[in-house]
């Protein structure tokens, strides 16, 4: 099967996100042909990143996507980011399909959005919400880019991500941000394993923020906040958001 073809059998298949067991093989098949094709190493450096772009990465998409959703979202970033002046880019760290960015589309129509996501299904609906060319459909470990961007966002992604290899993402955080970070993610004030729907090694709490400073002292605190799950009108799950700013 030729790449072109498995791309658009992807494309469409994508809408429905393989709801049989015969289909969810086929449909894995094809991800690994058109990564073949593409050039895309199908081999990941860890099992977080392999649970991520595989089966349960693509059934993670219809749990959650909706008008709450996006909602809940405009709330958050209006409260979120409303330290941070005079942003005209931005590239979120695993988009997903974009919910986060159509969020930030809709309170700055002009801003320029780019988005790094490891799983193809999402990325095929995250092309609808941003251009093409501005998906990176790659693990975050293996992005590289010499660009920066004027905002990076990070929201419930660090969770997921290899504790072995969080320092590597952080530099590629600060390398990205031209000006602001938002990291939004669970806090725990040290390392803690947290059960993930039946799975182990698949949920981590930390400090992520604190890390990052420490790690780069020119990224410094201008905000932070909580949005709870239980919040009567735009709940989040749980998450603590910190915005830093790059020191010039």
């Amino acid at each position: 099967m030729h790449a072109e073809v498995a791309s658009e059998y992807l494309a469409k298949t994508s809408k429905t996100f393989v709801t049989s067991r015969r289909h969810e093989k086929m449909h894995q098949l094809i991800q690994n042909i058109v990564k073949q094709n593409s050039g895309e190493t199908m081999e990941f450096k860890t099992e977080q990143e392999s649970f991520w772009a595989g089966n349960f990465g693509s059934e993670y998409i219809q749990r959650n996507q909706g008008d709450a959703f996006l909602a809940s979202n405009l709330h958050f970033f209006s409260s979120a980011l409303r330290a941070a002046h005079g942003f005209k880019s931005c590239i979120e760290f695993g988009a997903s399909i974009g919910l986060n960015l159509k969020a930030l589309k809709l309170l700055h129509p002009d801003l320029d959005l780019h988005a790094v996501e490891i799983n193809v299904d999402a990325a095929n609906e995250l092309k609808k919400t941003i251009p093409q060319k501005n998906v990176y459909q790659k693990s975050i470990l293996d992005f590289e880019s010499s660009d920066c961007w004027d905002l990076a966002l990070i929201k419930g992604v660090l969770i997921h991500i290899n504790p072995d290899e969080l320092t590597k993402v952080y530099d590629k955080l600060e390398a990205a941000c031209g000006r602001f970070l938002l990291v939004a993610e669970y806090y725990n004030p040290s390392p803690v394993v947290i059960p993930y729907r039946g799975h182990h090694n698949r949920l981590f709490k930390r400090d992520f923020a604190g890390e990052i400073m420490d790690r780069h002292p020119q990224m410094s605190l201008i905000d932070y906040g909580f949005s709870y799950r239980r919040d009567p009108n735009f709940p989040q799950d749980d998450i603590t958001w910190f915005l830093l700013e790059k020191k010039k």
